[in-house]
C-alpha cells in the first residue's frame, strides 16, 4: 500500500507536538488513557498521519492502520500470521476460477446497531469503484466485474479473470465494510458523519476524533471476527509531526508506543535505554522514485526518438544511483539496497536493477550511463526536476534525496532541482502531472508479491505516470491466474524483468518494521500481515 504506496497527509494538527503532550497527557506516569478515563488505557504516538477516515478515500498506511482498528472485513489476516481467513464470514471459497463466494456470519451489527448484511458489503466495493478518488484504493478491484446477493448472509463476487490474489484484496485497503446507511454512494463520506454514525464493526469503535491530532478509541463489544477482542478497553491515538517529539514522548512515558515513524538515529539511540523495549517485524517497506512519462525529460512521447531518449535518461539514472550509500549514510542500515519493486523474502522476487544496471553487482557505472545517454542522441546535461516530501516518509528524507541529488550531479551527466512539498499538496499534485520525477514509498496491502505490480503497472493504476505496456499486464493478468506456484513464480519473475527494462518507477531502499515500547507494555505484534493492531496491546 499505499507506504501504500505505503502513505497519509502530513497536516500541521494543533496538538501534534510537545505542548499538546504536556497539556492532554499529564496524567500517562500515573496510567491514565489521556481522558480516556480508563486506568488501563494506552496511549499509541504516532507520525504516520490520515488523509481520510473513509476507505474510498485513502491509499496509505496511515489511514489504513485506524481503519484497521474499526472497520471489519470478509478476510483477514490472524495475529502472527500472513495468510487470510475468513473474518465476519463463516466461508469464503472460489466456487469456479472467475467466483468467489462468501457466506456472513448471521447476527452481524455496527456499533450504531444496523445490521450488516450483503447489501452492505455489495455497497462497499461497488462506492469504491464509483466514488474512484485519486487517492483510494479501487486499483486493487481491478478485477472485479460484479458481486450478486442473493440473500442477506452471501456475497458472490464475480471476476474478470481467474485471480489467486482475491482473497488477500479483501483483507486490503479496498476490503473494509462499511454501513449504506451512514456513507455516500457518490462521495467521500466525512470524519465527523462516520463518527457521529457509529459506522463501525471493527475490535474497535471511536469516540473522539480530531484527525493527525488525537483518536480516542473504545473496544467494540459487537466485534464478531476472527481476531480476538481488544484485550485493553480504551486507546488513544496520538499523532506528532516530528520524530525528534515522538522519541521524547516514549521516553518520557508520555506515550506507550512509538509506532512510525522514529528516525535511523533515534531508533539507534532508543535501543540502549533501559527502559525501553525495541520490536522488529519483517519489513515489506519499499521506497522508490517514479517517472512521470509526459512530463520527465523527452517525455512527451511525440516521436520515437523521444521515447528512445526519455528511456535513456531513466537508465541512466539507474546506473549512477548508489543505494548502498543510501542505505549505510542516510538510514544507518535501517533500510537496506532493494533492486526490484517486489522486495527480498517474497516468493517470486527477483534482482532485475542489480544485473541492468550499473556495474552488474549493485555499484554505480558513471561510464555505462554515458554511453546509453549518447547511444540515444542525448546530448549535454540533462536537467532533473525531483519531488518529494519532507514529512511524509521522515525526515531523513531531507538527507536522502539530498544524497540522490549529490550522486546524480557528481556523475556529470545530470543537472538536478530539487524540490520538497507538504504531503496534503504533494498527494494531490502528483496525480495531475505536477511532479516529473518524484518520491513515493509502499507499505503493502498484503504478503504477496502481486501487491507490488498490480497496483503499479496494470492500466489505471495507482502511481499515475502514463506507463501504459500491454505485456506487463498480460504477465500480472497470468501470475494472477496461475494456481502452480512454481509456474507463478516464473512469471512474476519476467514481470519484474519486463517493467526493469522499462523503469516506470526506480526501486530504491527496503525497511523493516519497529516498534518502541515501554518495559511494562506486552503484545505489540509487528508479523507478516503488516497490519499493526491495538487489539493485542496491554500494560
Amino acid at each position: 500500500m499505499a507506504s501504500v504506496p505505503t502513505w497519509g497527509k502530513r497536516t500541521l494538527a494543533l496538538g501534534a507536538g510537545a505542548a499538546v503532550t504536556a497539556l492532554v497527557l499529564t496524567g500517562c506516569a500515573g496510567g491514565t488513557s489521556g481522558g480516556t478515563g480508563d486506568l488501563d488505557g494506552l496511549i499509541i504516538g504516532t507520525t504516520d498521519k490520515i488523509t481520510s477516515l473513509d476507505p474510498a478515500g485513502s491509499y496509505d498506511n496511515g489511514s489504513f492502520a485506524v481503519q484497521n482498528q474499526v472497520f471489519p472485513f470478509l478476510m483477514n489476516t490472524p495475529t502472527g500470521s500472513p495468510d487470510v481467513e475468513p473474518d465476519i464470514a463463516t466461508k469464503a471459497e472460489f466456487t469456479d476460477p472467475t467466483t468467489y463466494e462468501v457466506t456472513l456470519k448471521k447476527g452481524l451489527q455496527f456499533a450504531n446497531g444496523n445490521d450488516l448484511t450483503s447489501s452492505d458489503v455489495k455497497f462497499s466495493f461497488e462506492r469504491d469503484l464509483k466514488i474512484k478518488n485519486d487517492n483510494g484504493p479501487w486499483s486493487l478491484l481491478a478485477n472485479l466485474k460484479s458481486i450478486e446477493t442473493p440473500d442477506d448472509t452471501t456475497v458472490v463476487f464475480h471476476l474478470d479473470h481467474a485471480d489467486q490474489t482475491w482473497p488477500q484484496v479483501l483483507s486490503s485497503p479496498a476490503g473494509p465494510i462499511v454501513d449504506e446507511d451512514v456513507f455516500s454512494a457518490t462521495e467521500l463520506t466525512s470524519a465527523e458523519d462516520i463518527v457521529k454514525g457509529k459506522a463501525f464493526a471493527g475490535q474497535y469503535t471511536i469516540t473522539s476524533y480530531k484527525e493527525n491530532d488525537l483518536i480516542a478509541y473504545k473496544a467494540n463489544p459487537k466485534y464478531d471476527g476472527v481476531l480476538d477482542k481488544a484485550k485493553t478497553k480504551d486507546v488513544t491515538a496520538q499523532y506528532f509531526t516530528k520524530e525528534t517529539d515522538l522519541k521524547l514522548a516514549v521516553q518520557q512515558g508520555d506515550v506507550d508506543v512509538a509506532y512510525r515513524s522514529l528516525t535511523p538515529t533515534d531508533i539507534s539511540s532508543l535501543r540502549k535505554d533501559d527502559a525501553l523495549q525495541v520490536i522488529d517485524g519483517p519489513g515489506g517497506e519499499i521506497r522508490y522514485v517514479v517517472f512521470n512519462f509526459k512530463t520527465q525529460p523527452f517525455g512527451t512521447g511525440q516521436d520515437d526518438a523521444d521515447e528512445a531518449k526519455a528511456l535513456a535518461v531513466r537508465q541512466a539514472v539507474a546506473d549512477v544511483v548508489d543505494r548502498d550509500e543510501l542505505a549505510k549514510e542516510v538510514y544507518n542500515d535501517t533500510y537496506t539496497p532493494v533492486y526490484s519493486m517486489v522486495p527480498d523474502g517474497l516468493t517470486g522476487a527477483a534482482t532485475p536493477f542489480k544485473s541492468l544496471y550499473g556495474d552488474g553487482n549493485g555499484a554505480p557505472d558513471v561510464d555505462k550511463a554515458k554511453k546509453t545517454l549518447a547511444d540515444a542522441g542525448v546530448t549535454g546535461k540533462v536537467e532533473l526536476d525531483i519531488q518529494y516530501s519532507p514529512d511524509h516518509y521522515g525526515s531523513a528524507s531531507d538527507d536522502e534525496y539530498a544524497t540522490l541529488k549529490t550522486q546524480l550531479e557528481d556523475s556529470g551527466l545530470f543537472t538536478v532541482n530539487i524540490q520538497s512539498t507538504v504531503y496534503t499538496t504533494y498527494a494531490v499534485e502528483r496525480t495531475k502531472d505536477a511532479y516529473p520525477l518524484y518520491q513515493l514509498g509502499w507499505f503493502p496491502d498484503f504478503s504477496d508479491a502481486d501487491n507490488y505490480l498490480s497496483p503499479f503497472f496494470t492500466k489505471d493504476n495507482f502511481v499515475q505516470n502514463h506507463y501504459d505496456d500491454p505485456t506487463i499486464q498480460g504477465l500480472i493478468a497470468d501470475e494472477q491466474e496461475e494456481s502452480d506456484a512454481d509456474k507463478r513464480a516464473a512469471i512474476i519473475e519476467k514481470a519484474q524483468q519486463r517493467e526493469a527494462e522499462q523503469i516506470s518507477t526506480l526501486p530504491l531502499l527496503q525497511g523493516k518494521s519497529v516498534a518502541v515500547a515501554g518495559k511494562d507494555v506486552k503484545g505489540v505484534t509487528l508479523d507478516a500481515s503488516f497490519k499493526f493492531r491495538y487489539g493485542t496491546i496491554t500494560k
